[in-house]
C-alpha cells in the first residue's frame, strides 16, 4: 500500500510539473477545444482486434492502455479531466477497422485514435485519420509507411520492423555464422513489410533470402509453405506473422525434424504464441521492441505492473500491455503540454516541441519531422513455456 501511495504521488507530481512547464505564465489558453474533449473527460478511440485469431494482440494492448489511463485519472486526470477509451473490434480486417474509425471519428467524435493493431488496418483507417487531422497514436506495426515523416499526426512508439529484422540478421549471423535464412511472411502489407526488412539486412551483408514462403491474414494454412521452405535447406527462418500460424507452423517444423532456427519477429505476440506452441517452442526465438515486462533494469517496470494491478487484478504481465501502457503514458504526457483546453493541433505541436520524454526510464524522441518513438529492440527465447530476455542466439 506505501508503495502504491508514492507511485500515486509521482504521477500526481508528474503531472503538475508537466502541465506547469507547458502554461508560462500570462499564457493564453486555446479558444475552443477539439472534439472528444469536455470540462469533464478526453475521449480517446481504438479499433483494434478484440476477437478472432488475433484477439490476444489487441485485447493486451487495450489492457496496457486502459492501466495508464486509470492511473492517471486516479491522480486527477489531465487538467482534472478524465482520458476515456472506447474500443470496437476489427477482428484484424481492414474493412471493419475502416467501419469502426469512421463511427469513431464521425459518431462518437473522439479526440485522437490510439492503438490500432496490425499494418493493413493501419494502412487503411491513417488516411482516414489524416484526411479528419486526427492524431494516430501508437499503432502496433513497425511499418515504414507509417514513419513517413510527412504524417505528422501519426506518433509511434516501437521500434519498425527494419529495425527488427535488421537485429535479427545481424545476430544469426554474428551469433550462429548462419548465413542461409529463409522467410514465412503473411501474404499482405504486414508481411511484406517484414520481408522487405529482412532483404535489406541480407543485402547490407552481400547475402541473398534462399526461400520465402507465404500464408494467407486469419489462416493458419502454413504447411504448404513450410514443406517449400525445407526444399531450400536453411538454416533459420523468419516469421513475420501472428502467433496461431506460427504456432502451427512451428509444431509442424518440429514434427516434420526441421531443424533451422525460428526467429519471430515482435507483432506475433510473443506471450499467446509460447502459450499456443506448447513443448515445439522451446528454444523458438522472439524480437521485442519493449524491455521484459516483469523486469526491473527500469522504473518503468514496476510502474507499469503496478497500474496493471490497480486496473485489472488478474492480468498478467505482457509485451503488449506493456506497449499499450507506454502509449497510454506518453498520450498523457502530450497532452499535459497541449493547452487548456486540449487541442488536436496543441497536442502534435506539443509532441514535437518537446521531443524527449522519458517514460521511467524507456525514452521517445520526436521532432518536427520526426514521429519515430524509439529505436530500441531486444532478444527473447521460449523456454519451458515462458518467454525470457537472452542476450544472445544460440545453438
Amino acid at each position: 500500500m506505501k508503495k502504491h501511495l508514492i507511485h500515486v504521488v509521482a504521477v500526481l507530481l508528474w503531472l503538475a510539473a508537466a502541465c506547469a512547464a507547458a502554461q508560462p505564465a500570462g499564457q493564453a489558453p486555446a479558444a475552443a477545444a477539439s472534439p472528444g474533449v469536455t470540462a469533464e473527460r478526453i475521449l480517446f478511440g481504438q479499433s483494434a482486434a478484440l476477437g478472432g485469431p488475433a484477439a490476444n494482440l489487441g485485447t493486451e494492448m487495450r489492457r496496457g492502455i486502459v492501466a495508464a489511463f486509470d492511473e492517471v485519472n486516479r491522480a486527477g486526470g489531465v487538467g482534472g479531466r478524465r482520458l476515456e477509451l472506447r474500443s470496437y473490434d476489427d477482428r484484424y480486417e481492414p474493412e471493419l477497422a475502416i467501419e469502426n474509425t469512421r463511427r469513431l471519428i464521425d459518431d462518437d467524435r473522439v479526440f485522437a485514435l490510439i492503438g490500432a493493431v496490425g499494418t493493413p488496418t493501419s494502412a487503411a483507417t491513417e488516411p482516414i485519420a489524416r484526411a479528419a487531422a486526427v492524431p494516430f497514436i501508437a499503432p502496433y506495426s513497425g511499418a515504414e509507411f507509417l514513419r513517413d515523416p510527412a504524417l505528422g499526426h501519426v506518433v509511434n512508439v516501437r521500434a519498425s520492423y527494419f529495425e527488427e529484422t535488421e537485429t535479427i540478421v545481424a545476430r544469426l549471423i554474428g551469433d550462429l555464422g548462419i548465413a542461409r535464412i529463409a522467410v514465412l511472411y503473411q501474404d499482405d502489407s504486414f508481411g511484406r513489410s517484414g520481408l522487405a526488412g529482412v532483404r535489406r539486412a541480407l543485402e547490407r551483408r552481400g547475402l541473398e533470402l534462399v526461400g520465402a514462403g507465404t500464408y494467407m491474414r486469419n489462416t493458419t494454412a502454413v504447411k504448404t509453405a513450410l514443406l517449400g521452405l525445407e526444399r531450400e535447406k536453411p538454416e533459420a527462418i523468419i516469421v513475420i506473422g501472428a502467433y496461431q500460424p506460427s504456432a502451427v507452423f512451428t509444431q509442424w517444423a518440429r514434427k516434420l525434424g526441421i531443424g533451422a532456427h525460428i526467429v519471430n519477429i515482435s507483432f506475433v505476440g510473443s506471450d499467446a504464441l509460447a502459450a499456443s506452441v506448447n513443448d515445439a517452442g522451446n528454444n523458438v526465438y522472439v524480437s521485442q521492441v519493449m524491455p521484459f515486462p516483469e523486469g526491473d533494469d527500469l522504473p518503468l517496470l514496476s510502474q507499469y505492473r503496478q497500474a496493471l494491478v490497480a486496473s485489472d487484478g488478474g492480468a498478467r504481465p505482457s509485451y503488449g500491455s506493456l506497449e499499450g501502457y507506454v502509449a497510454g503514458r506518453l498520450t498523457a504526457a502530450v497532452l499535459a503540454r497541449a493547452g487548456n483546453p486540449p487541442t488536436r493541433e496543441g497536442f502534435l505541436s506539443a509532441l514535437g516541441d518537446t521531443g524527449t520524454f522519458d517514460i521511467g526510464g524507456f525514452i521517445l524522441k520526436y521532432g518536427r519531422r520526426d514521429n519515430s518513438g524509439s529505436h530500441q529492440v531486444y532478444l527473447t527465447v521460449i523456454h519451458d513455456g515462458a518467454v525470457v530476455p537472452t542476450d544472445r542466439l544460440a545453438r
